[in-house]
C-alpha cells in the first residue's frame, strides 16, 4: 500500500485525507440513521399512554426530546397540549424542521467529497501528465520520469473514482433514507395532535 502511495506522487495525500473523512462520516451517519434511533418502534402509543397517564409532566418531556428526533418532535406537541391545534401544528413543524437539520448533518460534506473526489483525481492525472512531458527531452526520454508520469496520472485518476463512487452511493441513499424518516416523523406528529385534540382515536 505505502508502495502505491509513493508511486501515486503527492497528488494523493488529499485524496488520502478525503477518503478517511468520507469513511468516518459514512459510519457516524450509519449509526445515527438507525430507525431505533431516530423514529423507534410504539413511540406514539407509549407518549399517548403515558399522557393519560401522567398529563404532560415537564421532566418526562425533558427525558422525551432527548430519546430522538421523532422524541423531541412529539415533546414539541405535548407542551402545548393546551393551545388550539393550529398552535400545536407550528410548534410541531418547527420542531420537524430542526429534527430534519438533524438528520441531514454532514450529508452536505459527504456530497461535496464525492464530487470533489474525481476532480481531485483529474489533477492529479494533469500533474502526472506534466512530469511525462517533462521527462521529455532532446536526447531521449527518461523511462524512470516517463514511468512516474504515468504512475501519478493512473493512481491518482482511480483512487478519486474509488472514493467518489462509494461516496455517492451513499450520499444518495442518506438523503432517501431521511426523506422517508421526515415524511413518517411528519405522519406520526399529525396523528398525535389529532388525537390529543380528540379529533380521531389512536
Amino acid at each position: 500500500m505505502f508502495a502505491i502511495i509513493q508511486a501515486a506522487g503527492w497528488p494523493i495525500w488529499p485524496l488520502l485525507f478525503a477518503s478517511i473523512v468520507a469513511v468516518a462520516l459514512i459510519l457516524e451517519r450509519l449509526v445515527a440513521l438507525r430507525r431505533s434511533k431516530v423514529a423507534p418502534a410504539g413511540l406514539l402509543q407509549r407518549v399517548l399512554a403515558e399522557y393519560r397517564q401522567n398529563g404532560a409532566n415537564a421532566s418526562y418531556l425533558a427525558e422525551l426530546e432527548k430519546t430522538s428526533p421523532l422524541g423531541f418532535v412529539f415533546a414539541a406537541a405535548l407542551r402545548n397540549v393546551g393551545s388550539s391545534r393550529e398552535v400545536m401544528k407550528e410548534s410541531v413543524e418547527e420542531a420537524g424542521r430542526a429534527a430534519a437539520l438533524q438528520l441531514e448533518r454532514y450529508l452536505t460534506t459527504l456530497g461535496t467529497i464525492a464530487s470533489i473526489s474525481p476532480l481531485m483525481g483529474l489533477f492529479g492525472t494533469v500533474v502526472g501528465m506534466i512530469e511525462i512531458f517533462g521527462s521529455q527531452a532532446p536526447s531521449g526520454s527518461d523511462p524512470m520520469l516517463l514511468a512516474h508520469g504515468i504512475s501519478i496520472a493512473l493512481y491518482n485518476t482511480g483512487f478519486g473514482l474509488v472514493i467518489a463512487i462509494p461516496a455517492m452511493i451513499f450520499w444518495r441513499h442518506f438523503r432517501a433514507l431521511t426523506a422517508g424518516f421526515v415524511i413518517e416523523m411528519e405522519q406520526q406528529a399529525v396523528r398525535l395532535v389529532e388525537t390529543l385534540q380528540g379529533e380521531r382515536r389512536d
